[in-house]
């Protein structure tokens, strides 16, 4: 809701600019990230929580724990399982040498050692997924579950910042399109931020943000704002959810050229 509030004042202060040439090249927008949710495999009781909010960690960091009762009892079932297997397989090798078995039984044998080795794989994998490691470095944004609470299968954990995944978002007007594109720069501005911060055009949206009625007059065209994405060159001295004025140097250029 504050998300769709903030986008709905960013639109409305774009379209008072329009009428102000040296306001068309200024835009209010605001930081976004793609987070990165760590969720486990299975159900399961937190035990461990090794991070907190705003915790930097490094790629395959440890950061939360589940019980393994159940999965540790099911790896040594199966322990025992290809124990017996691997004894069965070898009695009937035996057998086979001396001519006292058949050739059908090995084979029977052999198929039940690789089950039973292909089924404690998957137990020992599942053991070992009850530990979550990050995927990639970055910061910790938010935790949903703390230490003794359970978590359902899928059901995200912890939410990773990774620096790279930080984005501005902003939208200009119809008569911008054909100054912007992929790769041009823009300027950053926000309170208690660093001067010089630029960004990298990556996205720009080929469909309008507000669609006005079907007969379309001039006034209302006027309305036709466009979604634009740009990748921070300095991602770390920015922070999610912080409004900043864009200024796009390079629609600047293509104003001033010949």
């Amino acid at each position: 809701m504050m998300r769709l509030a903030l986008r709905a004042s960013v639109i409305g202060l774009l379209l008072l600019a329009g009428c102000n040439r040296n306001q068309e090249q200024t835009f209010q927008g605001w930081i976004e990230a793609n987070l990165i949710f760590v969720s486990p495999d299975e159900a399961g009781r937190i035990e461990t929580l090794a991070v907190r909010e705003g915790d930097r960690v490094a790629e395959r960091a440890a950061l939360f724990s589940l019980d393994d009762d159940l999965q540790r009892a099911e790896v040594a079932e199966r322990e025992a399982t290809l124990t017996n297997a691997k004894a069965a397989y070898d009695r009937a090798n035996t057998l086979l040498k001396k001519a006292a078995g058949t050739q059908k039984a090995l084979e029977e044998a052999e198929a039940a050692m690789r089950t039973a080795q292909a089924r404690l794989n998957s137990s020992q994998t599942r053991l070992a997924r009850r530990k979550a490691f990050s995927p990639v470095a970055g910061t910790i944004q938010q935790i949903y579950f703390r230490a003794g609470e359970i978590v359902p299968a899928g059901r995200p954990v912890v939410a990773l910042l990774p620096p790279g995944n930080m984005k501005v978002r902003f939208f200009v007007n119809e008569a911008m399109l054909p100054k912007l594109a992929l790769d041009d720069t823009i300027s950053i501005q926000c309170d208690g931020c660093p001067g010089g911060l630029t960004a990298r055009i990556s996205f720009i949206a080929r469909t309008a943000e507000y669609t006005p009625p079907v007969i379309y007059s001039l006034e209302e065209r006027n309305k036709l704002v466009f979604m634009i994405e740009a990748l921070p060159r300095e991602p770390e001295k920015l922070r999610v959810g912080q409004p900043v004025t864009v200024r796009l140097a390079a629609a600047e250029r293509k104003e001033a050229a010949p």
